[in-house]
């Protein structure tokens, strides 16, 4: 599928460079840290499935933050 927004055009893929999985890693890991104390970096599996694709997000923690909520 084609999707054309401001004259560039965007293809669906199945596969993710090195540089835009680095990218994805660190935007997760970013927000991972505000709920958990993480240990190294994130693992990312994608995996194509009957529906579209199947990503998963692996990485270690110490303990998870306690979250206070906005009042």
């Amino acid at each position: 599928m084609k999707i054309r927004s401001n004259g560039l055009v965007s293809l669906d893929r199945e596969i993710m460079t090195e540089t835009e999985r680095g990218l994805f890693k660190r935007d997760v890991m970013k927000v991972a840290g505000e709920y958990f104390e993480t240990d190294g970096e994130a693992d990312v599996d994608i995996t194509k499935t009957p529906n579209g694709l199947s990503v998963c997000v692996l990485f270690k923690a110490r303990r998870i933050k306690k979250i206070w909520s906005p009042q």
